[in-house]
C-alpha cells in the first residue's frame, strides 16, 4: 500500500494495525508532549504489541536511548507499548566516534552533555574547537534563535561547522510550542555555516532503524513497515522519502494548520501535506486505537 494524495481519516490504529508487521513511531507529540504521555496512545501500542507488531520508537531527541527509556518512565508510559527506541543523538554519537580525539563545543541545555559520555572528544570553548554539536538552546523557555546571530557571525568566522542532532524545529511542551536544535541549525546555515543534521528526515537514522527492525525480526519488508508521526518535514518527509506508508497525527505540532484540530477536513490535511511536496495514507488528529 503506498502513501496517497488524498489521505483517509480513520478512526485509530486499528483500522490499518492487520497490514502491517512494524510501526516507526515518533515519540514526542504523538505519545507525550513533554508533560505527559497520552494514554490513548500508549494503549493503541500496546495492542497492537500484544496483537504480534513490533513497535520501535524513533525520535529527533538528542539524547542516548536510555535516557529516553527513562524519560518515558517518568511520563508514565508504559514498557509494553514499544520493543525499542532509536535515537538522533546515538546516530550522532556513530559519527563522532568516527573522530577520536576531537574538539566539541556544546550548544545546548546542561541535560544534553550525558550524549558525550564514553566518548573520545574533548568539550571545549568556541574558540578551541573543531566543531560544534547542537542538541538544543541553553535556554528554551527564554531564548529564540534570532538570539544566537551574534554567536552564528563569530563562528562563522573561525569556520566552525555544525553537527544538529536533533532536526526537529519546534515541540510542543504542554500547550506551548518550544524551539529546538533544528531552529538553531537552520538559522546558521542561512546565514552562512556548514551544517550537518543527524535525525529524521535523514537517511542515517532510518537506516539505523531498519537495521534494529532487522535484528528484532529478520528480513524486513519496507512494505510491512507503517512510519506513524506529527512532523510534516521530519516525521512525513523522511517516511516518504524511506518508501514508507504513513499516518499522520494531524492533532500535533501542525494542528492550528486546521480549523478544528480535534477533526480536521481531509481536504485541508491533503492540501497541507501537498503543498509541502508530502502525502501520507491517512490520518487522525492523535494516537489512539
Amino acid at each position: 500500500m503506498a502513501n496517497v494524495s488524498e489521505p483517509q481519516p480513520i478512526p485509530g490504529l486499528s483500522a490499518l494495525a492487520g497490514q502491517y508487521r512494524s510501526l516507526l513511531c515518533d515519540v514526542w507529540g504523538v505519545i507525550h508532549n513533554g508533560v505527559a504521555a497520552f494514554p490513548e496512545a500508549a494503549a493503541a501500542l500496546t495492542r497492537y504489541r500484544a496483537e504480534g507488531g513490533r513497535v520501535l520508537l524513533l525520535t529527533n531527541a538528542p539524547r542516548r536511548k536510555e535516557n529516553v527509556v527513562g524519560m518515558l518512565d517518568t511520563l508514565g508510559f508504559p514498557r509494553a507499548g514499544y520493543d525499542d527506541v532509536v535515537t538522533s543523538g546515538e546516530a550522532g554519537r556513530d559519527l563522532l566516534r568516527e573522530r577520536p580525539g576531537l574538539r566539541v563545543h556544546h550548544v545546548g541545555p546542561e541535560r544534553g552533555v550525558p550524549l558525550f559520555d564514553d566518548l573520545d572528544v574533548r568539550l571545549a570553548d568556541a574558540d578551541g574547537a573543531d566543531v560544534i554539536v547542537c542538541t538544543g538552546l541553553f535556554d528554551d523557555e527564554t531564548e529564540t534563535p534570532e538570539d544566537y546571530d551574534p554567536l552564528f557571525a563569530t563562528w562563522k568566522a573561525q569556520g566552525l561547522p555544525m553537527l544538529c542532532v536533533n532536526p526537529d524545529v519546534v515541540v510542543e511542551r504542554g500547550n506551548k510550542l518550544i524551539w529546538c536544535a533544528g531552529a538553531i541549525a537552520n538559522r546558521y546555515a542561512e546565514q552562512g555555516g556548514a551544517v550537518t543534521m543527524i535525525g529524521k528526515p535523514h537517511p542515517e537514522i532510518y537506516r539505523a532503524a531498519m537495521k534494529r527492525l532487522g535484528e528484532m525480526a529478520g528480513k524486513v519488508d519496507r512494505a510491512g513497515v507503517l512510519a506513524i508521526g506529527d512532523g510534516a518535514q521530519t516525521d512525513v518527509r523522511g517516511a516518504v522519502s524511506e518508501g514508507l506508508d504513513v499516518l499522520f497525527i494531524a492533532g500535533g505540532i501542525h494542528a492550528g494548520q486546521f480549523g478544528d484540530r480535534d477533526r480536521p477536513e481531509t481536504a485541508e490535511v491533503a492540501r497541507f501535506l501537498g503543498e509541502n511536496g508530502l502525502a501520507a495514507r491517512a490520518f487522525v488528529p492523535r494516537l489512539g486505537w
